[in-house]
């Protein structure tokens, strides 16, 4: 597994990584710099937006990794009035070693700045190897939760293993929580002599305040994910109670998203809208017209049954004011298409994606909401593990995502309609946590559903559905390793068959 950073290549790095020192360091060329001339303040910019941009377009790891939950969580489904075939394998539960492939094969490359900065030797520039140690730890939680075990110690090298070995999940989830503390660390302590930072942040402009709240919010998400574990495992109940009892209760509760300066002109779009939806031109692209909504998600969010045989969960007669917004409506309402569905019983047209998904040119790119902070500390408190009133963090949740979408002022209407029915409102729900996971899937839907999805996997929650055409009686637990490891990196990556994505569990995953 080669991971060599193109980022690093666009920074005007040549060659290795690996120190020059073998030869005389005098009279430099300019034009040829090496690595040690490009400071960590130069990269910074690249070490965010590579992960971020690689993972945007559909077949990089945001655009799948966003796909995958979104067409798996009934939320997307492909325009069948407009093309033959669309996600089939998706839809019949069939899985290959290409399957979403891009989701490791974008990330991992793509960590490789992140990784310079931080190891880089030098001491006055803390508060960049600080956000490098905090971009790592995010996206090695989610590949974690997507594979299970995976390369971490041994992993980005830079130019030194190509063949790393594999660690335990469980293992790189506490070696993470050891890396972010180990990066507030660095932003609390840093002096007078550490280089500020500025407009190379394009996460959140060099407020290091609102490094350490997004820090302590993907701690939060490390512990969260381990809390069904801890109620059959007494070592992991111990470890959480520790790690709540320390944490601290300053986290995020804007979205965190990510912008370097997009713009309508060529190659400076939003990756995300110039693959979903439109050139610098207004040309729409084949994957928008392709992507439209899911009859699952449009007729749950109207409060209306499903059109699936598969879902006995009812209606929640609750109209969300969001679906509008996610998706476009036509002849005066979203429609959807059922998961599995041909042309012949397709609604004409179909709904495709909506102003708040697919915005403008110049959008943000969304790294975490602030509605999915607030349902974590929901479920944390919950289960007795942070202080606070569970019901009033759930519904500040929904309240942070009508925020997001700019329609806040319906949120309390919303929630006051909806609090006394089952799975969306708090006093209507027997199950809180199924009421939990439930909004926190409206709330990501189309954004980052991913999250959503490692939420479903360890709870069942929310009540999805299977495809009309499914051929397996659940769903995945884990995706299966990539072609590219087999290929580069044979002797270490695990075997797996079929069977594994269905028979074999993520560490946290107990159900």
């Amino acid at each position: 597994m080669k991971l060599i950073s193109k980022t690093l290549i666009g920074l005007f790095i040549s060659g290795s990584l690996i120190s020059c020192s073998d030869y005389l360091d005098i009279n430099d060329s300019p034009n040829e710099p090496t690595a040690n001339a490009v400071t960590p303040d130069l990269m910074l910019a690249g070490a965010l937006t590579g992960p971020y941009e690689a993972q945007t377009r559909q077949r990089n790891y945001f655009g799948q990794a966003n796909e995958f939950g979104n067409v798996m969580l009934g939320n997307w489904g492909p325009n069948v009035n407009a093309f033959t075939s669309g996600y089939v394998d998706e839809h019949r539960l069939k899985i290959t070693t290409s399957f979403y492939m891009q989701i490791w094969d974008g990330i991992y490359p793509n960590l490789s700045t992140a990784e310079y900065i931080d190891q880089r030797e030098t001491d006055v520039y803390d508060y960049h190897k600080a956000i490098a140690k905090i971009t790592k730890a995010n996206y090695f939680q989610i590949l974690v939760d997507f594979y299970g075990d995976i390369p971490y110690t041994e992993a980005l090298a830079l130019g030194g293993n190509f063949t790393p070995a594999y660690d335990d999940d469980k293992m790189i989830y506490r070696s993470l929580i050891e890396d972010l503390d180990a990066a507030i660390a660095l932003i609390n302590n840093a002096d007078d002599f550490d280089n500020t930072v500025g407009s190379e942040d394009v996460v959140f402009g060099g407020d290091m305040n609102q490094w350490i709240k997004y820090a302590n919010t993907l701690k939060l998400r490390l512990l969260v994910r381990q809390i069904t574990l801890a109620k059959t495992d007494g070592e992991t109940a111990s470890y959480l109670t520790e790690q709540f009892a320390s944490l601290d209760k300053n986290f995020v509760t804007e979205d965190v998203t990510i912008n370097p300066g997009y713009t309508n002109s060529t190659g400076k779009l939003n990756p995300f809208y110039s693959t979903w939806g439109f050139d610098s031109q207004g040309a729409p692209t084949d994957t928008y017209d392709f992507t439209v909504a899911a009859d699952f998600a449009a007729q749950f969010m109207k409060g209306q049954q499903p059109n699936n045989p598969n879902y006995t969960g009812g209606q929640t007669g609750i109209a969300d004011p969001r679906l509008p917004l996610y998706f476009q409506p036509v002849n005066g309402e979203v429609q959807g298409v059922v998961m599995g569905e041909t042309s012949n019983n397709a609604p004409d047209p179909l709904s495709k994606l909506g102003e708040k998904i697919i915005d403008e040119p110049s959008q943000d790119g969304f790294l975490l909401l602030g509605a999915t902070s607030y349902f974590l500390q929901a479920e944390a408190a919950l289960e007795g593990y942070l202080p606070g009133n569970p019901k009033a963090l759930f519904q500040n949740g929904i309240r942070a995502s009508f925020r997001s979408l700019g329609i806040e002022s319906q949120a309390d209407d919303y929630i006051t309609s909806s609090n006394n029915v089952n799975k969306i409102g708090w006093d209507g729900s027997a199950n809180k946590l199924e009421a939990i996971m439930t909004q926190k899937w409206l709330a990501t839907n189309g954004r980052t559903a991913y999250e959503s999805w490692f939420d479903y996997v360890r709870t069942g929650y929310p009540e999805v559905p299977l495809a009309i055409t499914a051929e397996k009686p659940a769903r995945y637990n884990r995706l299966l390793y990539p072609q590219s490891e087999y290929i580069t990196n044979a002797a270490n990556v695990p075997t797996q068959t079929q069977a594994d994505a269905f028979n074999t569990t993520i560490f946290w995953d107990v159900n």
